[in-house]
């Protein structure tokens, strides 16, 4: 069984200096909810930027260690844009 801490850290390991955030919102150590910031994802399409995440995970989803992952992910410019309009 993967965790979402092993999850955080491959992501991680892919994406340096990313910021993760994993968690197993139904405790059930296979449906996982997670929120990647990175600097790589500037400049790149959302389905770009998920391809980037799922190739850090994906011989754990080629095993089925990892069931789903509901994925949000931002450029560095996305997540202050965002965060200027969660503040307003």
């Amino acid at each position: 069984m993967i965790s979402h801490n092993n999850i955080a850290d491959l992501i991680r390991t892919a994406l340096p200096e990313a910021k993760v955030q994993v968690e197993d919102p139904n405790q059930d150590g296979q449906h996982f909810a997670a929120i990647v910031v990175a600097a790589q994802f500037e400049g790149l399409s959302m389905i770009k930027q998920h391809k980037l995440v799922y190739g850090a995970i994906q011989e754990h989803l080629d095993t089925g260690a990892i069931h789903a992952l509901q994925l949000k992910t931002y450029s560095l410019s996305q997540w202050e844009k965002m965060q200027v309009t969660v503040n307003l």
